[in-house]
């Protein structure tokens, strides 16, 4: 019987499996192999679609892999090709529109000026542009948005809101160490039982100045960098996954103010393998090769002298507002610090802010 005379019932049934057989050919069915090699643009389509579908942790342990620090070293590269000056203007303009970039605070408004993407990104500003509030006693340090600030509970540090990571992870074991072994990582950066532990982030996104600078007034003993993955820091990506501050690279810079213990911490993002720090010049970031988990450290203390140009009490002195270094793209700051109990901050969650302005004072 012709395939039209079938009852209603077995015409739909056999619909049916044709549809079936088609759909599954189209999603990559173990019978037609061959047709995804040779339709490479629909495979990959198709493996997109498929990891949207699976659980989170399976995406993030995706994106956890890909190779973010040799994608970083490439886009370096890119950033240091010098640009015909005719080309300069139109690249320049895109970004300018794109980030929000504000041209009349550069030192240098003119496009040209800029031989390539990173000396761009690393503009300077005119010296009016940013003046420091004298009634804060820490300023910020960069222009970005706050993503979070307060006070340090049981060892952990808010990332975003509603996500944190280990403080002993963040900063690496401290040599200083308490008789008193039930004392938490927390209570060993604190030189007096009456003060307490603070810390703000703040995130610069590609549009903002990657300059940073001196919040406060303080020494900095201690240089420890953290090669590392080199992840997004956006906060949609900080939310989803943990402990990314720890995983990134990152150069922390420790020492002591006028209250006790103090930390300046840079950590790196995708295109951002470059952290610089102007004090030190044998810092060298994203470099191909290195051991998971593992920290190097310069101590300052001992050329502290020579660097300050006088005696002291050591370490590399750096004033409120001083250039410290510079980032090759946006990225992320992160402060901690002792201060007594009434210190306050004068923040708002997810505010813009920029440098000079205060974060709070006593």
């Amino acid at each position: 019987m012709e395939p039209h005379l079938w009852p209603r019932p077995q015409r739909l049934q056999v619909r049916r499996l044709a549809i079936r057989r088609r759909l599954t050919a189209l999603s990559g069915g173990v019978c037609c192999p061959a047709r995804w090699r040779r339709r490479p643009i629909a495979f990959l389509c198709y493996v997109l679609s498929v990891s949207a579908l699976r659980p989170l942790a399976n995406r993030v342990a995706l994106y956890r892999s890909l190779p973010t620090r040799l994608l970083s070293r490439a886009w370096g590269r890119l950033n240091g090709v010098e640009l015909p000056t005719w080309l300069r203007k139109p690249v320049y303009s895109l970004y300018i529109w794109t980030f929000g970039v504000n041209m009349q605070e550069a030192a240098v408004e003119d496009l040209h000026y800029y031989r390539n993407l990173g000396e761009f990104f690393r503009r300077r500003l005119k010296p009016a542009v940013r003046p420091l509030c004298a009634s804060s006693s820490l300023i910020s340090p960069a222009d970005g948005r706050i993503l979070h600030f307060g006070r340090v509970k049981n060892s952990e540090v808010e990332q975003v809101k509603g996500v944190t990571y280990s403080l002993e992870n963040f900063l690496g074991p401290q040599r200083r160490q308490r008789n008193d072994s039930s004392s938490s990582f927390r209570d060993l950066l604190l030189s007096s039982p009456d003060n307490d532990l603070f810390h703000v982030v703040v995130y610069l996104a590609p549009g903002d100045y990657h300059c940073f600078h001196s919040p406060t007034d303080w020494r900095v003993e201690l240089r420890r960098h953290f090669p590392g993955s080199l992840m997004s820091v956006n906060p949609g990506v900080a939310r989803l996954v943990k402990e990314l501050f720890c995983l990134n690279e990152r150069v922390a810079l420790t020492g002591k103010w006028q209250h006790g213990f103090f930390s300046f911490t840079a950590v790196g993002a995708t295109n951002v393998g470059s952290i610089r720090v102007y004090f030190d010049q044998e810092l060298q970031t994203n470099t191909p090769r290195y051991s998971k988990g593992s920290f190097h450290d310069r101590s300052y203390v001992a050329v502290g002298d020579q660097v300050l140009n006088g005696a002291g009490e050591g370490g590399v002195a750096l004033q409120k507002g001083a250039a410290v270094g510079e980032f090759n793209l946006g990225s992320t700051i992160v402060l901690l610090f002792e201060a007594p109990n009434d210190f306050k901050f004068t923040l708002q969650p997810g505010q813009r802010i920029r440098v000079g302005e205060g974060l709070g004072s006593l």
